[in-house]
């Protein structure tokens, strides 16, 4: 971090924090949502990281995460319906034995999402059941991610993409040709300046931009080949305030299906505003 101060190029990460880059920050939404989404008191997104490794400087390192994902709506008795339970298991490992400024890391999930609900998934005139449905599906993930440093935007770029495979075998049969069954993401996500060239750099604002974009493969009953509905586009802009030690505040603007369980055909455009904890140190 000295050299860094001395006006050096920025260093190497370890493979901690290519992991804080792809899981991401949990946060919670304010109460005004822009768009089609249902009416919110909040969304929460809970996901705490619990990372596995001989060493920080280890080329191998696993992470548990047991996220959850909540909505409370805007009705009477406050319901929260039908959570997202998303434990997950997810391996990273690094090619090369020594950190260089533009590295690539390869890794590996394996993941569980449902709603804990065991309710018929279909009310009477096949109907989905959202309050009391049964929704669950395992899948897989593999992909790689590559970090750059740009001296022109004077900004740490992490580029990623991944497969992701839901086995007809580790699907509810309901879900069939109703839940995309393969996946592919690509990822960008900059960070302006994390690091200070002064010894107060604690003090000073972060600001981080993540762009994502998913197309969903697969017979989906009512979409086309190049349907416009196999499109997610996921864009969150961050800003960590100096006088802040733990959180930020980000906006986010989302495109595509519902990511909430047995909501997800419920297409979504909406804008959120919220808080996020800083899970990512640099």
């Amino acid at each position: 971090m000295a050299a860094q101060e001395q006006g050096e190029e920025p260093y190497a990460f370890d493979l901690s924090t290519f992991s804080g880059v792809h899981q991401g920050n949990s946060y919670i939404t304010a109460p005004v949502n822009i768009g089609n989404g249902e009416p919110l008191w909040f969304e929460a997104n809970v996901m705490p990281d619990f990372i596995i490794r001989k060493s920080k400087n280890a080329r191998l390192m696993g992470v548990i995460t047991p996220e959850i994902i909540i909505r409370m709506y805007q009705e009477e008795s406050f319901p929260v319906r039908t959570p997202s339970y998303i434990p997950q298991i997810t391996i990273y490992y690094a090619p090369t034995p020594d950190p260089v400024k533009e590295r690539t890391i390869l890794f590996g999930r394996i993941a569980h999402h449902s709603n804990g609900q065991e309710g018929d998934f279909y009310l009477p005139g096949q109907v989905v059941n959202l309050k009391s449905g049964n929704f669950s599906t395992n899948y897989l993930q593999a992909g790689a991610i590559r970090s750059r440093y740009s001296k022109r935007l004077d900004a740490w770029q992490f580029f990623s993409t991944h497969i992701e495979v839901h086995p007809k075998e580790w699907t509810i049969p309901e879900l069939r040709h109703q839940y995309s069954p393969l996946r592919w993401q690509l990822a960008l996500s900059v960070y302006k300046n994390p690091f200070a060239k002064k010894p107060d750099r604690h003090n000073k604002s972060q600001l981080s931009v993540v762009a994502k974009a998913s197309w969903m493969f697969g017979e989906v009953v009512g979409w086309e080949t190049f349907d416009s509905d196999r499109l997610t586009l996921d864009l969150t802009f961050n800003l960590h305030p100096g006088f802040f030690e733990e959180i930020g505040f980000f906006v986010n603007f989302y495109y595509g299906m519902d990511y909430y369980n047995i909501y997800f055909n419920e297409h979504l455009q909406v804008i959120h505003f919220g808080i996020m904890t800083e899970g990512l140190k640099f």
